[in-house]
């Protein structure tokens, strides 16, 4: 199994939700690409910290990664629409690697298709959206089901990124 996990950037992206997991996941030690629309590409946030891409999204496979991370903000609304966003987290979940997604990542998750019939949470702005894919919405800093890992908001990220590491732990083992 590969040591990296992909990350989701772009404009209006929530600080906390990229930075935090990048930062937990290299201390871990894991690698981290942020994938973007395109390689070398330079993403605002919603709060202004910067972030450059690493790779192009139509580029990455999920075969070359352990997990993948879908934060929130603003540009959930926008990568839920691009196919190779939706096809890759297809690709994850097929695969029963780590899908991990925080505030409104998890309309990414809805868009691809992958939430039906699994326990999830998120930012209270997509419980109706999560609900009508499907989803057991549960209103919690952290559901695991699965694979799947889901939170609501930056001050829930401690409660995430150990159940993402423990998800990904439980997986190494085999």
């Amino acid at each position: 199994m590969s040591d990296a996990i992909l990350i989701f950037v772009g404009d209006d992206y929530e600080d906390l939700e990229v930075h935090y997991p990048r930062l937990r996941f290299r201390e871990a030690g894991l690698r981290v690409v942020l994938a973007g629309a395109r390689a070398g590409e330079r993403h605002r946030s919603k709060h202004g910290y910067p972030a450059v891409s690493d790779a192009a999204i139509a580029d990455c496979r999920a075969d070359d990664f352990a997990g993948v991370v879908a934060a929130g903000g603003w540009m959930p609304d926008k990568l839920r629409r691009d196919p190779h966003v939706k096809a890759l987290l297809a690709a994850f979940d097929r695969q029963g690697k780590l899908v991990a997604s925080i505030c409104h990542g998890g309309w990414m998750c809805v868009s691809a298709g992958i939430v039906r019939g699994r326990e999830y949470t998120g930012s209270p702005g997509i419980q109706d959206d999560l609900v009508n894919a499907g989803a057991r919405f549960r209103d919690a800093e952290v559901v695991v089901d699965g694979h799947h890992v889901s939170s609501r908001k930056p001050d829930d990220l401690p409660a995430f990124l150990r159940a993402c590491l423990g998800v990904l732990a439980a997986r190494a083992k085999g």
